[in-house]
């Protein structure tokens, strides 16, 4: 029962972790309490761009005339059939890692993990029987759940959070989403393509708050053209559910008024997993829900290690394959740099779709630099004119003293294929002008980047 590393949790950080350890030649455990793949590839990441597709193809098909097809006959979107669809997408990628973590020879043990102290792990199974595990190195991947507010006590029917959204029985004829992040946002694009009366309710003052605040609006305007109900600058300040339906309470600039919906999907962030799991016994430091770490994911105590969703930054599942990845690195005594931070892409699957990478126009005006800015509309791209979806742009920041790419911010169809490029340019330290000299293949939406580029060096040939 011993090994060189234990990996609690096999979400996309404690999965990868403990494969890329085990390709370092250190012998390998996973302890997993339900699903091996984690919330991402069981209920997260995976599943609702499954869900997001069906909505995607079922648009297409309400749309077809405009592309010169004739659809005849009645068709409707069959949400038991989606939900279904959904899942077994789920259940093929948790097989497809299992499978992975059996390639490469690392033990899977089911059970709720708990780190003690002596660098060993107490595993409990389903019929309670607990049996301990010895490491040199215990790293902790226990990601997070959702987060839910005092005023929106989730109670599984109607006021749910992500993953019953993800399993309910019947499409809800309305409902009210709490918080417009990606996920909050992705479920309202959901759930109103398939013709549920959506609300989506945010506290800040635009929706998806982190992204730059050209794309959020870009993003608000999308969603109401498509007759979702958008409400900025508003908080839920009470739930009714003694009723058939449930009675939100919301307070704005306006005052308060009360809006009626089947169903109240709390999407307002997440809450670690840090509770049971032995921090306390070990005497892991952690702040604000947090475990706290260095640049190497090394807790305070030697031998534990944690990465992902329970550290503070931006929670999501290609940080967490990282910082697993350089974790063990480090452990395995190779030289290294740590994570960039200010250099992770994020991904929201609405549709239009918003990407985006950097500083926003704020905070680099914020951070005192003097910038150069260039926006190119999908307006003026041939290929999104012909794909039917010209919603949208890309917009760059550069240093204007250095030619520093400061930022990329993108929305519109399929850039969440096309943040890639401006990712590995910043990386390497890639100037203005030498995107604008790469020639990107006409007609493409990538081709947008090089535009936007070039607008902010007064180049741009097609504005």
């Amino acid at each position: 029962m011993k090994y060189d590393v234990i990996v609690v949790g096999s979400g996309p950080g404690g999965y990868v972790a403990a494969i890329r350890a085990s390709q370092l030649g250190l012998k390998t455990a996973v302890v997993e309490k339900e699903s091996i793949g984690g919330i991402c590839l069981n209920w997260g990441c995976i599943p609702t761009k499954a869900l997001l597709k069906s909505a995607q193809v079922y648009n297409y098909v309400s749309h077809a005339g405009d592309y010169g097809v004739a659809v005849e006959g009645n068709f409707k979107p069959d949400f038991e059939a989606m939900i279904k669809r959904s899942r077994n997408v789920a259940d093929d990628m948790s097989k497809g890692v299992q499978f992975l973590l059996k390639k490469n020879k690392i033990e899977q043990i089911m059970g709720h993990g708990r780190v003690k102290q002596g660098k060993k792990v107490e595993v409990e199974d389903a019929d309670g029987k607990k049996t301990e595990y010895e490491a040199d190195h215990i790293i902790i991947a226990t990601g997070a759940r959702s987060r839910e507010l005092p005023a929106m006590k989730q109670d599984g029917k109607k006021i749910i959070g992500y993953r019953k959204a993800m399993s309910l029985k019947k499409k809800p004829e309305s409902m009210v989403v709490v918080g417009s992040g990606a996920i909050g946002s992705e479920f309202a694009y959901f759930y109103n393509a398939i013709g549920t009366k959506v609300t989506l309710v945010e506290y800040m003052p635009n929706i998806i708050p982190v992204e730059d605040e050209d794309v959020s609006k870009q993003l608000a305007r999308s969603f109401k053209k498509n007759k979702i109900k958008v409400m900025t600058s508003t908080e839920v300040t009470a739930v009714d559910t003694s009723g058939d339906k449930c009675k939100v309470t919301v307070k704005n600039k306006k005052g308060e008024q009360e809006i009626e919906a089947d169903v109240v999907l709390s999407a307002v962030g997440i809450q670690s997993n840090i509770e049971d799991i032995g921090l306390e016994d070990v005497g892991i430091k952690t702040e604000k829900d947090k475990v706290v770490v260095d640049e190497f994911y090394r807790t305070n105590v030697d031998g534990y290690y944690a990465i992902g969703d329970i550290l503070k930054g931006p929670a999501l599942a290609h940080v967490a394959s990282h910082e697993g990845i350089i974790c063990v690195e480090k452990i395995a005594g190779e030289e290294l740099q740590p994570l960039d931070y200010n250099n992770i892409p994020g991904n929201t699957y609405t549709i239009p779709e918003v990407a985006s990478v950097g500083y926003t126009e704020k905070q680099a005006k914020e951070a005192g630099y003097d910038i150069k800015v260039g926006k190119f509309p999908f307006t003026a791209s041939g290929k999104a004119k012909a794909a039917g979806n010209a919603d949208g742009f890309v917009k760059v920041i550069f240093d204007a003293k250095y030619g520093e790419w400061l930022g990329a911010h993108m929305i519109g169809e399929n850039v969440t294929e096309m943040i890639s490029e401006a990712v590995v340019a910043r990386k390497l330290e890639t100037t203005g002008h030498e995107i604008i000299k790469s020639v990107h293949p006409h007609p493409t939406m990538s081709e947008a980047v090089m535009e936007a580029v070039a607008d902010a060096y007064d180049e741009v040939i097609h504005l």
